[in-house]
């Protein structure tokens, strides 16, 4: 991913040249990014509601063909047609998303790698709040910041997109044990990295949880949109009928 390290270090190092100070360029870099991203995430949560609410509609034709693959098939295309829905909208913002987070996490793990400009040498090992050396690892504050933040994040993005819904059985099983997996992970990584690179992930994180907020709200207006649909519909499917009755009377 150093292709991709090389332009965010470049980012960093003219934010560091505006404000002189490593751990304030990183949080702005952090926002930056977070941005950036914000209308592929917005996309991705958009079509993963929108699958959560299809939800229903997808298993009962799954039980009604479910000896009938071809049949099944061809009325999840249609299904899919009828609503407006691309199966695989939420999973090309995800795909996106993947090169970018990789290419700052291989900046911010090795930062001198990929900077050219002499002054950031110094720089990453400046002193920020209570850590003295942010090109080294914090063994405690910055490591429960980010698991915890990665915690509540990740919880609130289940929620957000109905993953538990969707899955089902298995699927919820391990998504429920990936969600104290996870932070346990981050946890131990930041222990392990440089703080610099904890800063990164706990602000990310935190701007995540302020954007589920946010989301949150979306997606009740689009579930209360999507209901209102459903009804306008059933009652053209139900005054369709009663035409055709009058007719055949």
């Amino acid at each position: 991913m150093g292709i991709i390290a090389v332009p965010l270090g470049y980012l960093l190092t003219f934010i560091y040249n505006l404000v002189g100070n490593y751990g304030i360029s990183l949080i702005i870099l952090t926002v930056l990014v977070k941005l950036i991203l914000y209308p592929l995430y917005f996309k991705q949560i958009k079509s993963t509601a929108s699958m959560s609410s299809l939800q229903p509609k997808m298993k009962a034709i799954q039980e009604k063909y479910k000896n009938d693959k071809e049949k099944m098939n061809e009325e999840m295309a249609k299904l899919y047609k009828d609503e407006n829905f691309n199966p695989m909208g939420g999973c090309l913002p995800m795909l996106i998303q993947l090169p970018i987070i990789m290419g700052l996490f291989t900046l911010l793990r090795n930062p001198i790698k990929y900077i050219a400009d002499e002054n950031m040498i110094f720089a990453v090992h400046q002193s920020f709040l209570w850590i003295k050396d942010l090109g080294q690892p914090d063994l405690w504050i910055l490591p429960i910041a980010a698991a915890v933040s990665t915690y509540i994040s990740f919880a609130m993005t289940q929620q957000l997109t109905g993953q538990n819904e969707i899955m089902g059985g298995q699927g919820k099983s391990m998504n429920m044990m990936m969600k104290y997996f996870f932070p346990l992970s981050i946890l131990w990584l930041a222990r392990a990295y440089p703080a610099g690179l904890a800063i990164y992930w706990a602000g990310g994180q935190f701007i995540q949880i302020f954007l589920n907020i946010r989301m949150n709200k979306f997606r009740a207006k689009l579930k209360e949109e999507q209901e209102l649909e459903d009804k306008r519909r059933r009652a053209e499917k139900q005054l369709e009928k009663m035409k055709k009755a009058r007719m055949k009377g």
